[in-house]
């Protein structure tokens, strides 16, 4: 769905890069696709039927890349397969390791566009941050990939792949309900998620279905900005948790970190929290908050978001986010001591407010950090910081 206007363009639909080799990717494929595609490649609607369920369970459940894996398909079958499909990966450019154990992998896409993903492990969770698009449009002022310009929405398939290459690297096939590390997805990485909606509805459906990756909705997490229209859709067809991109509680300060309020204002943006499908007490609402110095971070700022809370009845909690830093960012960290006085201000209202604690900051994976450090810049651009360099030179 486009909404046009200049504070949030959004990506023209267009199609996937096709492979060189003409095979079809099967990751980020729903069953009936993948009978669907087999039946294209010359198979019976029977046998398509009964090798796409077989594949299916390979590819989601066992985590097979390759079809001389599938030991209850006759050999004979095999190069027929591989020479019509391929089980893809997305391709890892780099992958580091925090010192606090988070990991990052930069992701090149068959077209050259680069995309990240972010691993965050904790005693009693794991939880794998999911990019949607290649850049971002909404250019929160916060946040160091909203200084990227949007190049495209990923695919379903190239969004399923994040998962399945952390699934890899966890060492987690044949996929368990029990005693995984991954454990959790929260759709906060590069981009807008509801700008790509249906992408990001069809990956979703595979990843919770009880077949395959079989991960709960009720530990896949969402993360808007606010783009209201889509915001009820987002709870009718995908039922996932939702977390809302909040950061101010003024109409004058969110028109400036957040530029999409200008469109959906705070009013409307809280309303359609109110109506969203299934939120309960045990089901909550996360706003996140990232604490900006002297910006959004005053007690009285405090007393307002537990008050707008009230007003619209919201089961909810906020996630306070110290921000964190990046070259030229135009703002600073809230102290700890101003961060503290602002939790305590929003727990004494009743409402849950915990501190995140920061993670992968050294290798720049921490919330509002993402963007590839191989983004490639325009001619004009490179024009610009030659001219910026000579300047300083004198």
């Amino acid at each position: 769905m486009q909404i046009p206007g200049h504070i949030d363009p959004v990506a023209v639909p267009r199609a996937p890069t096709l492979r060189e080799d003409g095979r079809v990717d099967l990751v980020g494929l729903s069953k009936d696709q993948i009978r669907a595609e087999l039946e294209a490649a010359g198979l019976d609607a029977k046998a398509a039927k009964l090798r796409g369920k077989q594949i299916w369970h390979w590819v989601y459940n066992r985590g097979a890349t390759e079809f001389a894996q599938m030991t209850d398909i006759a050999k004979a079958q095999h190069p027929f397969l591989a020479d019509h499909f391929v089980i893809g990966r997305p391709e890892v450019v780099e992958a580091q390791v925090s010192s606090d154990g988070t990991r990052k992998w930069l992701l090149r896409a068959p077209d050259a566009q680069d995309y990240e993903m972010v691993f965050i492990p904790d005693a009693d969770r794991g939880t794998l941050c999911v990019s949607s698009q290649v850049g971002c449009t909404l250019n929160c002022r916060f946040c160091h990939t909203g200084t990227m310009r949007l190049v495209r929405n990923l695919t379903a398939s190239e969004i399923v792949g994040q998962v399945m290459l952390a699934r890899d690297s966890l060492g987690e096939w044949p996929s368990q309900p029990e005693g995984r590390l991954l454990t959790n997805i929260v759709m906060m990485g590069m981009g807008e998620p509801l700008y790509n909606f249906d992408a990001v509805r069809d990956a979703l459906k595979i990843v919770m279905d009880g077949d395959g990756l079989a991960l709960s909705k009720r530990r896949i997490t969402l993360s808007t900005s606010g783009v209201v229209p889509m915001m009820a859709r987002a709870g009718e067809e995908i039922g996932v948790n939702l977390a809302v991109s909040l950061h101010a509680v003024t109409k004058e300060v969110r028109d400036e970190i957040v530029p999409i309020n200008r469109k959906y204002g705070l009013e409307e943006l809280l309303q359609a929290c109110a109506d969203y499908p299934g939120v309960n007490n045990a089901r909550r609402i996360t706003f996140e908050y990232v604490m900006l110095k002297d910006k959004n971070d005053s007690d009285d700022e405090a007393r307002e978001l537990v008050r707008l809370i009230k007003k619209y009845r919201l089961h909810a909690k906020v996630n306070l986010i110290p921000f964190n830093p990046w070259p030229g960012a135009p703002y600073d960290t809230s102290t700890p001591e101003r961060v503290r006085s602002f939790s305590n201000i929003v727990f004494d209202g009743g409402i849950s407010a915990p501190i995140r604690t920061p993670r992968g900051r050294d290798i720049d994976a921490a919330c509002g950090q993402l963007k590839t450090s191989s983004e490639k810049k325009t001619r004009a651009e490179l024009d610009r910081l030659a001219e910026e360099k000579q300047a300083a030179l004198g």
